[in-house]
């Protein structure tokens, strides 16, 4: 009979009824998953250890894949090393793996993270040198073993993480641009739009085509985890033939006769970043890419879509021929004339931006019918979304500006 643990899957803030949503689909491929609470930052579920591989290999909006080891009240740090000194470690690992500790807290009492963390590691090393005789080392930078504390006013929970490093880095990315968007939060992203595969999509800065990359692989079914490796895969019974039967099982789709996912960007390089990113990331058709000033864009379909992109900022916004002008005047005017482009030539189009300034729709000269609140890291962002109208603007030609990243 398989055990059930208990998983709490971590995710960008705002996306976790996304997550929540994702993970349903996920348990269409186990008996023994199970989706329960959605709170801030994650959602909670159980399943088999093989169910915690499942959530690693197919999800593409987690962050992370913890399993829970322990959980009690406490008063101090004393009672969080004694929790932790009597759980059972070394069932998961052996002393030659090393260790990463981290933690975090919300409403916590206890006045120094950096002081609990070291007690939860004092508590692991004194497990193993009770029962073995020696200790695992500490290594921050490439663990072997992560263990995950979260302390909130009442308790504190003990996981070991089952994904290692975070499962936004899919495992084909070596370029990016200046500020790239990170995989979970794009996937998430397009999850939020209804963007569906057969449906036009374009990214008009597209950067190093992350979006691009992920609609690809949904559009193909390839897993997010397919290249990659996780902390699991070092814990004590790993069934390594069991989990190449998971990925083997995957069934990646044909590529379609128009895939209906396009891109384009000022930069040139960015445009040979992203063909590379393409190949990286195991894309066996071409996306059309093309170089050009997002004020000149014009629908690469008959059919209306979704737009979505993620705009550039500050600095990196210039308006050729007038280099004069400061930043925040450099952004107005790109924005006004983006409007216009908008509502000129994408009729019927759904027009999504995700960017942390809040001012955009005013910039734009349109009124969102929707704005989600997400968070990019610490950053609170919005998505927000324009339907375009037909004859919503006399035509014009729009004036030419210049984005650089």
């Amino acid at each position: 009979m398989s055990v059930n643990y208990s998983y709490f899957c971590s995710c960008p803030r705002g996306l976790e009824s996304a997550l929540a949503d994702e993970l349903k689909e996920i348990t269409g491929k186990s008996n023994t998953l199970n989706v329960h609470q959605t709170v801030s930052g994650g959602v909670h579920c159980s399943g088999t250890l093989q169910d915690g591989w499942l959530i690693n290999l197919h999800s593409r909006i987690a962050s992370r894949v913890l399993q829970r080891i322990a959980q009690s009240g406490y008063r101090n740090e004393d009672d969080i090393y004694h929790l932790t000194v009597k759980q059972p470690w070394e069932k998961w690992f052996g002393v030659e793996n090393t260790l990463r500790i981290d933690v975090t807290a919300i409403k916590s009492p206890l006045k120094s993270l950096n002081f609990t963390t070291l007690r939860i590691k004092d508590g692991v090393v004194d497990r193993f040198r009770n029962e073995t005789g020696t200790r695992p080392s500490i290594n921050t930078r490439t663990p072997d073993i992560r263990i995950a504390g979260f302390v909130d006013a009442h308790n504190v929970t003990l996981y070991l993480d089952t994904s290692g490093e975070s499962l936004f880095k899919r495992g084909w990315r070596q370029e990016t641009g200046d500020a790239p968007l990170r995989e979970n939060l794009a996937a998430g992203l397009l999850r939020t739009t209804g963007w569906q595969p057969g449906m036009p999509l374009l990214d008009p800065m597209c950067g190093s085509g992350t979006i691009l990359i992920e609609a690809a692989q949904i559009l193909l079914g390839i897993p997010p985890g397919f290249q990659r490796t996780f902390s699991f895969e070092k814990f004590r019974f790993f069934d390594r033939q069991r989990w190449q039967s998971m990925k083997e099982a995957v069934q990646i789709r044909p590529v379609p006769k128009n895939p209906l996912i396009f891109g384009s960007d000022i930069s040139g390089d960015m445009l040979e970043m992203t063909r590379h990113n393409l190949d990286n990331a195991g894309i066996p058709f071409e996306i059309p890419l093309h170089q050009i000033e997002a004020q000149e864009i014009r629908p690469p379909v008959e059919q209306a879509g979704i737009l979505l992109t993620n705009p550039p900022y500050g600095e990196r916004i210039g308006v050729r021929g007038n280099r004069h002008l400061q930043a925040d005047e450099r952004a107005t005017r790109f924005y006004q004339e983006l409007g216009t482009t908008l509502k000129q030539r994408f009729p019927g189009w759904s027009v999504f931006l995700f960017t942390a300034d809040l001012a955009v729709p005013k910039l734009l000269r349109l009124k969102e019918s929707r704005k989600t609140p997400f968070y990019n890291g610490p950053i609170e962002c919005r998505l927000f979304r324009f339907d375009m109208v037909a004859g919503s603007n006399r035509p014009g030609k729009p004036k030419t500006f210049r984005i650089t990243r």
